[in-house]
């Protein structure tokens, strides 16, 4: 006979009541402030259901739902799971603050790689769980220190607060409250909702960073379907000394290439260039691109290990996508 994986119904409530306050306090936004007014009336007072219905006056009527649908939910029975809730929502910024220097630690390890080479995208493809780990790692370890009881691992003025967050989370956890796995439910959507989009992690995005960089004004690039072949588009179009220059960017080539090989003797475009990674790129497909006119930029650590484009004409490693390059391609 095989046991089953159950959770006692009071457990599950008392969670669920746990979660559902995090949950509506990240909702109501409520201000440092405002925090910190309402837990010292809540501590003060001692009737939460009579404090909470003469605080709702200082909500505004847009966050008034949020306030009724907490202020419906406290009782006597759950009035310390609310208490509990405050504190770690009170807490939940610093946190967050702490994860974040995390990512940004690594967003600033991009700028020492060149932006279209493989160790850039490698790196870029993990800065964005950075954070989430980190937070993740991070909440453990304040649990795992409020369980140990310990107070001295933050500021000297909040040593008091972070006293009694453990001594209620020591009394909530009696009664079968997991303050980390409840938090880390609302802390991750935190997490989530705070990370800055990496707009450099576009591949596109960064190819158009590197054209400006050189000199390529901004405005004169644009994304376009060539005159003569609707099917071919073309991710940067832009002139440089009165010839017109097509890019196609993607990191990977497969069977994208081909689409200049049909315009290539058809289309007004004076030079036209594929970037990419360049991981796919064998020699068959390299002399194909080539034979049809289309110049060819690879990550660097591509070029320098492939011998055969490096004896190709016609064949950059992306470190040589200067302005230099392209009036010398233009000529």
């Amino acid at each position: 006979m095989s046991n089953k994986i159950s959770i006692p119904k009071e457990k599950l409530d008392i969670n669920l009541k746990f979660y559902f306050f995090l949950k509506y306090l990240v909702k109501l936004k409520l201000s440092n402030k405002q925090s910190i007014e309402l837990h010292r009336l809540l501590v003060e007072a001692g009737d939460f259901v009579f404090c909470l219905q003469q605080y709702k006056q200082k909500i505004t009527a847009s966050k008034l739902d949020e306030f009724e649908n907490i202020v419906a939910n406290v009782d006597v029975a759950t009035q310390d799971v609310f208490l509990f809730a405050l504190k770690l929502y009170m807490i939940k910024d610093v946190l967050l603050e702490e994860a974040k220097l995390g990512y940004i630690a690594q967003q600033s390890v991009l700028s020492t790689y060149h932006p279209l080479s493989l160790s850039f995208d490698k790196k870029s493809l993990l800065i964005p769980y950075t954070m989430r780990v980190n937070g993740a790692l991070l909440s453990l370890i304040f649990f795992d220190k409020i369980v140990q009881g310990e107070n001295n691992f933050m500021s000297k003025d909040s040593e008091v607060f972070i006293q009694s967050l453990s001594e209620l989370s020591k009394k909530l956890s009696i009664q079968g409250v997991e303050p980390n796995q409840i938090f880390m439910l609302m802390f991750s959507e935190s997490v989530n909702q705070s990370i800055i989009s990496d707009a450099g992690s576009d591949y596109e995005t960064r190819i158009f960073n590197v054209l400006t960089k050189i000199g390529i004004p901004a405005a004169s690039i644009k994304k376009a379907h060539d005159e003569q072949d609707n099917s071919t588009e073309y991710d940067f179009l832009f002139e440089l000394n009165g010839k017109q220059f097509g890019i196609g960017a993607k990191k990977t080539l497969r069977e994208r290439y081909k689409q200049f090989i049909k315009t290539a003797h058809t289309s007004p475009i004076d030079v036209t260039i594929q970037i990419t990674l360049g991981l796919d790129l064998n020699e068959e497909k390299a002399k194909t691109i080539r034979q049809h006119g289309t110049i060819l930029f690879v990550a660097e650590e591509i070029y320098n290990t492939r011998p055969f484009l490096q004896q190709m004409d016609g064949v950059f490693s992306s470190a040589d996508l200067t302005l230099q390059t392209l009036e010398n391609l233009a000529k």
